[in-house]
């Protein structure tokens, strides 16, 4: 077995990946405070071609070196705005018809592997400081929250890994099954 080349992986320009289709899905950066954990953000985004990356409170903002480390350029393909308060961003994005999930350890969590997709349905997904998590108040004006089930002894996984276990789970339901 041999690994592809940069060439042979065939991969779009930027302005093609802006014009393209994206898949129907919002992240939403709930005060994440780790420049690495965001310019990560941007590039999941940017691999599942995602929507948009709506970044809250007091998470860090391109341009910047730290979130370029992890980015990658990213940040230029991957749209993304600024809203100070994550409850405005949540209320924006019912307002457009948005289903909104938290990602958190919650009472009456449903676990991801149980999560339904609905195909017709655009989902923006909260994801929640490194240390706090999700805020309590966004967790009272969300539609649904999603667990990732763990079996080790930590309590929660880094906030880019859950946002690339929880992109996969969406993408692969709605786009290769």
């Amino acid at each position: 077995m041999q690994k592809l080349s940069m060439d042979q992986l065939n991969r779009i320009d930027i302005e093609s990946f802006k014009t393209q289709d994206k898949t129907p899905v919002v992240i939403v950066l709930d005060n994440v405070r780790s420049m690495h954990n965001v310019g990560s953000s941007f590039r999941t985004a940017d691999g599942f071609a995602i929507e948009k990356v709506i970044l809250c409170g007091i998470t860090a903002t391109p341009p910047h070196r730290e979130i370029e480390k992890t980015a990658l350029g990213a940040t230029q393909s991957v749209t993304w705005e600024y809203v100070e308060h994550t409850n405005n961003a949540i209320a924006q994005l019912k307002d457009e018809g948005y289903t909104i999930v938290a990602i958190e350890q919650a009472q009456d969590s449903i676990q991801l592997q149980k999560f339904e997709v609905d195909s017709n349905q655009k989902y923006a997904f909260v994801f929640g400081n490194e240390v706090h998590g999700v805020s309590e108040e966004i967790m009272q004006k969300i539609d649904a929250c999603i667990e990732i089930p763990q079996f080790g002894t930590k309590h929660s996984f880094n906030v880019s890994v859950t946002i690339g276990i929880v992109l996969w789970h969406f993408v692969q339901r709605l786009k290769l099954l």
